[in-house]
């Protein structure tokens, strides 16, 4: 788990398509229904779809929406060698990374220029610079819920599950309300199932550990 601090530096990275920015924007309006400071910066690639997201959330008295290098508490990876490019530059020593293992390939991978690095791989490389990796197919987990589009919620699960927000479920589950207030109530449902099982499949690694 996350110790208690003055602020909460916590980053999202993905690929345009994967629901970063969606993951960010709910995870902020959940800081602050629980009344806290929190700071939100995003990042693009050159692609809307494909390209590289990152989103940078401060909780609590940070003086800049952009973190330093080596700040990271923790990172939420959507795709991992998206996770281990920020994390080579962001993550902080001891910091935790939740990381889905279904890769989205880019288009030289796709068309053979380049290769993938296995997944074992890029793990090491995040726990070389001394990050603490937890892993999940958050993808399946969210086909488990009843759509693949859920899993940037299963992986918010993950992150919940180390407090690493300290924030309340409570006000997350009302985010998500709001976030689909009109439109669909079994869009909350599965989006909220979707996090309880992120949320429990991190737990159970954690007491394995």
């Amino acid at each position: 788990m996350i110790e208690n601090r003055e602020v909460s530096n916590i980053m999202i990275a993905g690929v345009g398509g994967q629901g970063s920015i969606l993951t960010s924007q709910l995870l902020t309006q959940a800081a602050l229904l629980d009344g806290k400071e929190v700071k939100l910066a995003e990042t693009f690639g050159a692609a809307t779809r494909g390209g590289s997201v990152l989103t940078h959330i401060r909780i609590g008295q940070a003086w800049a929406p952009l973190m330093s290098e080596d700040e990271a508490d923790a990172l939420v990876a959507l795709e991992p060698l998206e996770g281990l490019r920020v994390g080579v530059t962001y993550l902080k020593p001891g910091g935790w990374v939740i990381m889905n293992t279904r890769p989205w390939y880019p288009v030289d991978v796709s068309v053979g220029r380049a290769v993938y690095p296995p997944i074992d791989e890029i793990i090491s490389g995040l726990q070389r610079l001394g990050g603490k990796v937890l892993t999940l197919d958050a993808t399946d987990l969210a086909m488990q819920a009843g759509d693949t589009r859920a899993t940037n919620t299963v992986l918010l699960g993950g992150l919940f599950a180390l407090d690493a927000a300290g924030i309340s479920e409570e006000n997350l589950f009302k985010a998500m309300e709001n976030r689909w207030a009109g439109k669909s109530a079994k869009l909350v449902k599965l989006n909220q199932e979707a996090y309880s099982l992120g949320k429990t499949t991190v737990l159970d690694r954690l007491k394995v550990q």
